[in-house]
């Protein structure tokens, strides 16, 4: 069993600002506590809260690591006395609530899941922060069936590649938009049907022209803002509409007749609040319905790249970028 108050390097931030406030320091991180396992981090993924976070926009819910960081992939290196399914010596990637950029972090037993066969610890660590995301929103509150049709926006980034594949490899057929024709390309490559170049067509007449008028079943929206208005207009009737971001903005003028007529259901959700006990739900989905996927080879979610953890800094300025197509992953094997 691990003691107390182990010493480990993590990121921090001084002040809230542009990438360059990210520095390292050192800290001391207890025994987890019931329920929890502690991970000795070898990789950390990088995704668009942690922007957030950084610039003050997201802070951590109470009680929750205030280092930055939403999933990792490491060996367990302690357990808490009540915690049956995990050992010490396990290799996991898993969600944390806070302090994936860390050497290492506590989390909850049942937020970690194996490592798929084959997979290096880089690779895992790109996988829980985003699964939980389309899982718990896609197929959880937006209830997507095989044999129904759905609309992915961004779909180049982290959340709209893990969507696309999840989606397509259990039976739905996709329909994306990205905002070139390479991401477009892309797109088709992780399994849509068909892609759209949003700064070159609006989205709605193709896919209203590829579903006889009827449009699609679900909507995961990254989007927001101008999005909204228009996504009501290629949703079918009885449509499901699951806003997860709102890189267009927070606000949006809609047609409220549409929702009417339409008997459109719209839902949205933020993954880092959400209870323990939703968390391991949607791990156990996650378990069951995807994790074959992946110890198959049926998905592989693409890293654009790795940054050794000195380099956060970089990394983050890529993200905001926004040129990465798939997941951006931090490396603490690499100084």
């Amino acid at each position: 069993m691990a003691t107390h108050n182990r010493q480990f390097t993590h990121v921090t931030v001084e002040q809230p600002g542009e990438p360059s406030v990210m520095t390292m320091a050192q800290s001391t991180l207890d025994l987890p506590s019931a329920g929890q396992v502690t991970i000795k981090v070898h990789a950390a993924g990088v995704n668009g809260p942690d922007i957030k976070q950084r610039v003050g926009a997201y802070p951590p819910p109470a009680g929750a690591s205030p280092i930055i960081g939403l999933e990792v992939a490491g060996e367990i290196v302690s357990v808490a006395e009540d915690v049956t399914q995990w050992q010490v010596g396990d290799k996991v990637c898993a969600l944390v609530p806070g302090g994936g950029y860390a050497e290492l972090v506590n989390t909850y037993a049942a937020h970690c899941l194996p490592i798929p066969t084959g997979y290096s610890y880089v690779q895992a660590a790109g996988l829980p922060e985003t699964f939980f995301t389309v899982w718990g929103n896609l197929f959880i509150r937006a209830g997507l069936k095989a044999g129904e049709s759905v609309l992915i926006h961004g779909g180049s980034g982290g959340i709209g590649t893990t969507a696309i594949q999840m989606a397509s490899r259990l039976g739905a057929k996709v329909f994306a938009t990205s905002g070139s024709a390479e991401k477009c390309q892309y797109c088709l490559d992780q399994g849509a049907s068909v892609a759209i170049n949003y700064n070159e067509e609006p989205f709605v007449e193709p896919i209203l022209a590829a579903t006889q008028g009827v449009g699609v079943n679900v909507i995961m929206d990254i989007a927001g803002g101008d999005f909204i208005n228009e996504n009501l207009k290629a949703i079918a009737t009885d449509g499901r509409m699951v806003s997860v971001a709102m890189q267009r903005g927070p606000q949006a003028t809609i047609d409220i007749f549409r929702i009417m007529a339409k008997r459109v259901v719209w839902t949205g959700s933020t993954l880092r609040p959400q209870s323990v006990a939703n968390k391991a739900q949607i791990a156990q989905g996650l378990a069951e319905h995807v994790w074959p996927l992946l110890n198959s080879g049926a998905m592989s979610i693409p890293i654009d790249s790795v940054f050794p953890f000195a380099q956060v800094v970089q990394a983050h300025q890529l993200m905001e970028s926004g040129k990465h197509k798939g997941k951006i992953v931090l490396d603490l094997a690499v100084q």
